[in-house]
């Protein structure tokens, strides 16, 4: 008898935890106001207290306090440019990315938080268009362009954007026709380690390109991925280490369907296998590993988001409401999630 009861109160306590753990992972979400009126897909979160966030007319926004104020403002001569990608390294130091056209495409560094910015890039190729720059750390980079005379253009700095050089076109990857990139929410391009990138394509293939020194050689590897379309493919890519990540996409213009649209690597990106059919989700621009579990997902596009718990093999939807990027800070729960018209959101994962 002493023994069952025991059991008994030893099962009870198993299944409260399990309920507990179960229940962790809820995401609660705080619409804030950043002061941009623009579309926002440009996001980087530092920490639970600093996040950055830039979009169009030149605008880029900077929380310290965890959202509770933004600091708003115009990079100075920049009011025609379009700052789809951001990536910051603290409350001072911060890079933009402006994509479009020719000398549309151009590369902005503050050290001072936003007091002041110096125009580091300048695309002079007409047929040029970059679309998206990641970082190892603070003095190295890199950013890509759309295929010119068909390849795609790599820049890269080792100085903190003192410099930024083209790479050679030998070592650029060689593009399929119709193969470009999407500026979508700046996660097309991920950097991971001292050495590893990771670029995902789409238009008329969704391949993944990747290389473990830091783009001086290429490998790329074919996907069953949504593409065909000028405005389909991968749109995102997430890594939890230098083995497990994951793609998200899909048809921009077709933002409910819900085919092809997510698959996952477990070796580095060199082969990937899209989730069960019953598990697709609609087109996602923007997909992270939430911080403190290596297998929970968030994903966002402009009709809603969702998350997985088990490393994107099914997901579950959280609500309709559109966002173009979500970022999280690397330790702690809090993210936030920007979209458009200025939409943005802190998230605190319960």
């Amino acid at each position: 008898m002493r023994f069952t009861f025991f059991a008994l109160i030893i099962s009870c306590f198993l299944l409260i935890n399990s309920c507990g753990a179960d229940r962790k992972g809820e995401l609660q979400w705080d619409p804030q106001t950043s002061g941009i009126e623009g579309n926002c897909r440009g996001l980087c979160v530092v920490s639970d207290q600093i996040a950055w966030v830039s979009g169009q007319g030149g605008a880029f926004a900077l929380t310290t306090d965890g959202g509770k104020t933004w600091k708003k403002a115009i990079v100075p001569g920049a009011d025609s440019l379009d700052f789809r990608d951001v990536e910051a390294f603290d409350e001072k130091t911060a890079y933009l990315l402006a994509a479009g056209p020719g000398e549309k495409s151009r590369i902005y560094k503050t050290t001072d938080g936003g007091d002041t910015w110096k125009l580091q890039f300048t695309n002079d190729a007409k047929e040029g268009f970059y679309s998206a720059f990641a970082f190892w750390d603070k003095e190295d980079g890199i950013a890509f362009s759309d295929p010119i005379d068909g390849r795609f253009r790599i820049l890269r700095t080792v100085d903190g954007g003192a410099s930024w050089d083209i790479l050679p076109t030998d070592q650029s990857p060689e593009a399929l026709e119709g193969e470009y990139a999407f500026a979508a929410s700046g996660t097309c391009i991920i950097t991971r380690g001292k050495g590893q990138v990771w670029i995902g394509t789409g238009g008329k293939a969704a391949r993944v390109w990747f290389s473990t020194d830091r783009g001086d050689t290429w490998n790329v590897a074919e996907t069953p991925f949504t593409s065909g379309e000028a405005s389909s493919g991968i749109f995102s890519l997430a890594f939890r280490d230098s083995l497990n990540g994951i793609a998200t996409g899909g048809d921009y213009q077709k933002p409910t369907e819900a085919a092809k649209n997510v698959a996952i690597t477990r070796d580095g990106g060199k082969t990937w296998t899209l989730v069960d059919e019953l598990n697709q989700l609609a087109y996602r621009s923007s997909v992270h590993y939430l911080p403190g579990n290596s297998k929970h997902l968030m994903a966002v596009g402009r009709n809603g988001s969702d998350k997985s718990m088990d490393g994107g093999k099914t997901w579950s939807a959280i609500d309709t409401v559109g966002y173009y990027v979500v970022d999280f800070a690397p330790e702690k729960g809090i993210g936030w999630a920007t979209g458009k018209d200025g939409r943005l959101s802190k998230i605190t994962i319960q």
